[in-house]
């Protein structure tokens, strides 16, 4: 699975997708949102140029980092100090450990439910076949 991927599984013509989110309260503390601006800051250096990247406002994408740092024990992305283009955006180790746990829970839900997923997959009606009678 790439980075910023849902976990997909291809079945029976339609596509089943794993979106694990996990609540802290009431806020979502992690959900394959937040996963993929964590991958985006983390290839970009950047709020500002994940944001784009993912097509969200700045603004977004600050308020969705800070909900991740408030939520877990650390924070997960921390600004960067000075440098030429005068700083940027990392992700802290608590980061780095969240995306990877998140992407690998991701791909063990998806492989533990194939054959499940597959079942079902048999049981869509396929493309050009009629609707059943009621």
């Amino acid at each position: 699975m790439r980075p910023g991927s849902v976990a997909t599984r291809r079945t029976g013509g339609a596509d089943a997708q794993f979106r694990l989110r996990i609540t802290k309260g009431d806020d979502i503390a992690v959900g394959p949102g937040k996963v993929d601006l964590l991958e985006a800051i983390a290839a970009t250096g950047s709020i500002t140029a994940a944001a784009k990247r993912l097509s969200m406002s700045y603004r977004r994408a600050w308020l969705l980092v800070d909900t991740m740092n408030r939520c877990f024990r650390g924070p997960v992305v921390e600004a960067e100090a000075g440098g030429a283009r005068g700083g940027g955006t990392a992700l802290t180790p608590l980061g780095a450990e969240v995306v990877r746990r998140y992407r690998r829970a991701e791909a063990l839900a998806a492989k533990a439910a194939a054959v499940e997923l597959a079942a079902l997959g048999r049981l869509l009606r396929r493309s050009g076949e009629s609707e059943p009678e009621p």
